[in-house]
């Protein structure tokens, strides 16, 4: 059983950033560099432990992005993936979800035999969550999202658990599926100091768009998304007013009218 794993570089979460002319820019004066998506940190480690628990061949971690995307990626195989592919092409820049979700699906089917992929909950720059669905729709597969345990496998189904408002459910689904974790599902490992020696030397793999055979646009051409007109959020307005009284009880009055007045109470 072959799994993989699809994985983003991110900004850090501690890293600042303004909005100039609809532009976003990244400003980290501590000079922390991007990092693995957070939330695909949970993807990686459930890749790595089907491969411990229940017999997976390889897990390959997967990723969409410029040649700086190696870093997420080594960190992937550090962690203990046993390949890493990146997908890089001008022709799929300023793709929208559904243009990402075709060149994923056209990935995966390039690697071939794979019967699980894994998505973590979201990515922390868009903030959408689609990836997982949109790309199990483009691939005819079904999908698994907000899995929070893979509870059993076998050879043509799998059994998760899913993390829902309200409770969780048990599921079964055919294979081959594709799956989102969120961050119940597990903890993610540290990688070695041996994990990492052994990524730093590993060649990945680069697949350009006449590599793959995409079914659909993509780029900022087929994108149906439009990002000019990104702006901040207005700082919060306000105002604070120390009560003052001769006791706490005459306060307590002055805050009680007070919160009258303004129809809170």
């Amino acid at each position: 059983m072959k799994v993989v794993v699809c994985t983003k570089q991110t900004p850090s979460t501690t890293a600042v950033f303004s909005i100039k002319n609809g532009i976003v820019s990244w400003d980290d004066p501590g000079g922390k560099p991007n990092v693995v998506n957070p939330w695909d940190e949970y993807a990686i480690e459930e890749g790595i432990r089907l491969k411990e628990n229940h017999g997976a061949s390889d897990v390959i971690a997967l990723a969409i992005g410029g040649e700086e995307s190696k870093e997420a990626l080594k960190t992937a195989l550090a962690m203990g993936c046993t390949g890493a592919i990146l997908v890089s092409d001008d022709a799929f820049a300023g793709s929208d979800a559904v243009g990402s979700a075709r060149i994923w699906a056209a990935a995966i089917n390039k690697i071939g035999d794979a019967k699980i992929v894994i998505f973590g909950k979201l990515t922390i720059d868009d903030n959408m969550g689609v990836a997982a669905m949109m790309t199990a729709r483009k691939l005819g597969w079904t999908p698994l999202t907000f899995v929070s345990a893979i509870k059993s496998i076998s050879a043509d189904s799998i059994t998760v658990e899913r993390l829902l408002d309200d409770g969780k459910e048990t599921v079964t689904a055919p294979l081959p599926v594709v799956i989102s974790v969120v961050k119940e599902i597990n903890e993610p490992r540290y990688p070695s100091f041996m994990g990492i020696r052994k990524a730093n030397r590993a060649e990945i793999p680069v697949w350009k768009a006449a590599d793959l055979s995409v079914n659909g646009g993509t780029g900022a051409a087929a994108s149906k998304v439009d990002w000019s007109h990104i702006f901040a959020i207005p700082p919060r307005v306000g105002s604070v007013e120390m009560i003052e009284g001769d006791s706490i009880a005459e306060q307590v009055k002055i805050l009680v009218d007070k919160l009258f007045e303004e129809k809170v109470i």
